[in-house]
């Protein structure tokens, strides 16, 4: 293998499965490195074998973009079907579109539903989702958001089943592919209306696949814009240093030439990303907030940072996130140290929401734990130095992997949202939800709204929205509420405990909504 010139290369001793019709091969790493870059495009990095001259390579396959295709399209099917029949969950996607709006038209990110003029920096570092706002400027909708991150969700099954793809074959890089985009985490995570870690996600993944493919310096780009998601993500920042400062450090012990110029700039990374989240929670977000900011909230109410949850539920969690995606096998790659930072804090939270399977808290775990698995399945499957191999049965698991992996999501599947879109109720809008549209389209454009969950995506578009009792004081022009459990027994009534010094007159009471107008 002098193809390339690369000597030291050459020697390496390393090993990594790559694919064949029957299996898994072995080859040496930089072998296997240089057809990841002959498929990425790159025709000039794929050496020839050890005859010492250059083959043609193997055009990439479109694989991973039909499977990304396929789920842009399920994504998307959801995230509308629930829209169009009224179901949104919480005040998250309201509050990311008034962002967006404020974006949208140069002007600060200011989310009303959290207090009059609240810039949403001040809670959140998220200057990510301004990415966003071009594509609503021209659309002006709801729907944006909830396809951007549909789009954003299957960009990210794109690497994934690329880098399986490489190193198990073609078929476990498909099955690999197709189980992560059914992941119970993602799928929970396109319900939840919309979250800025719809950006983390193809991120994470991109960062991670080009972490076992040992493209160093694609990994290390990859990682960098996390700090612009979350305040929080530097931690995983760093832990993804970590993890190219452990990997480069073995390929440089097994002679493969460029690990040792690689790790000095991992460290870099790694304190990029502990400086960056420490900057943003310490100074930034506190800065934009204004006073009474408190950087623990959303850990730890008591301050204290003991943490309230109990251990049963952690240990469900962690197998929850696990299980799917090969179980303990995972366990022996040191990528999971990515997902450590994610589930500590939200370990130590005060808030239940934040411990269990539910909502969009797992999405960020789903790339770390899949591409984690495909990393010790391929690690297995390789011959140590020397000729070392692992045992039988634990080379049988990680053959195993791909079919147990999509066979495991199918199975779940069927209790998952996704399955909601095989049942014809999920394109169907009944009569109530098309008379609560209607009772809302009385606000007219421009008006002042106090609103509960049901409301709010029908209206931040065109109007002024705030949360209930966090109007700063001030008398609206409408109240709209979703009513259809029945709480609201007297609107007026609960209309004049809200403000005092205004009444209220319902104009609208249909579909289990009620919209009320100050006289």
């Amino acid at each position: 293998m002098s193809g390339d010139g690369n000597g030291e290369r050459d020697r390496a001793e390393a090993v990594l499965p790559a694919q064949e019709p029957g299996g898994v091969r072995e080859i040496p790493a930089p072998a296997r490195t240089q057809a990841a870059d002959a498929s990425a495009g790159r025709p000039d990095a794929a050496a020839a074998t050890g005859r010492g001259r250059r083959e043609r390579p193997e055009p990439p396959r479109p694989d991973p973009w039909l499977l990304a295709g396929v789920f842009a399209a399920v994504y998307t099917a959801l995230s509308l079907s629930r829209y169009r029949r009224m179901e949104t969950m919480s005040w998250d996607l309201g509050i990311f579109e008034q962002a967006v709006k404020g974006y949208a038209h140069l002007h600060a990110p200011v989310a009303d539903l959290k207090g009059p003029g609240f810039d949403e920096l001040g809670d959140h570092f998220s200057p990510v989702v301004a990415l966003i706002a071009p594509f609503y400027r021209a659309f002006p909708t709801t729907v944006t958001l909830l396809v951007a991150q549909a789009l954003l969700f299957a960009l990210s099954v794109v690497p994934v089943t690329r880098a399986a793809g490489l190193l198990l074959g073609r078929g476990g890089g498909l099955a690999i592919g197709a189980a992560y985009g059914l992941s119970w985490g993602v799928q929970r995570a396109v319900e939840f209306d919309f979250h800025e870690i719809a950006f983390a996600v193809p991120l994470l993944a991109s960062s991670l696949a080009a972490v076992l493919l040992r493209r160093w310096t694609a990994a290390m780009l990859w990682a960098l814009p996390l700090v612009l998601v979350k305040e929080d993500l530097g931690a995983a920042v760093a832990m993804i240093g970590a993890v190219v400062w452990l990997r480069a450090g073995q390929d440089t012990l097994r002679g493969a030439a460029g690990g040792g110029g690689v790790r000095p700039w991992a460290l870099r990374l790694a304190a990029f990303g502990i400086v960056a989240s420490a900057w943003e929670i310490g100074w930034l977000i506190p800065l934009l907030h204004g006073p009474g900011y408190d950087a623990f909230n959303h850990i730890d109410g008591d301050g204290t940072l003991t943490g309230h949850i109990p251990p049963v539920t952690a240990l469900r969690t962690v197998l929850w996130v696990l299980l799917p995606a090969g179980g303990l096998l995972a366990l022996r790659s040191p990528l999971l140290l990515v997902a450590l930072p994610t589930l500590g804090w939200r370990f130590v939270s005060h808030y239940p929401e934040n411990w269990g399977t539910a909502w969009h808290y797992n999405a960020v775990l789903m790339p770390v734990v899949f591409l984690a698995a495909v990393d010790c399945a391929a690690q297995v499957a390789a011959a140590a130095p020397g000729g070392r191999r692992a045992p039988q049965w634990l080379r049988a698991g990680a053959r195993a992997l791909p079919a147990a992996a999509l066979g495991a999501a199918v199975a779940l599947g069927t209790q998952l949202p996704v399955a909601g879109l095989t049942h014809l109720a999920a394109y169907r809008v009944d009569g109530g939800t098309q008379a609560a549209e209607r009772a809302l389209a009385r606000i007219p454009d421009g008006a002042t709204v106090e609103a509960n969950v049901g409301p709010i995506s029908r209206l931040v578009r065109r109007t002024t929205v705030y949360w209930v009792g966090q109007t700063g004081g001030r008398a609206p022009d409408y109240l709209a509420f979703e009513n259809l459990s029945g709480w609201l027994t007297d609107p007026a009534g609960y209309a004049l405990q809200l403000h005092p010094q205004a009444r209220y007159a319902t104009v609208a009471d249909a579909g289990g909504y009620v919209v009320l107008r100050r006289e």
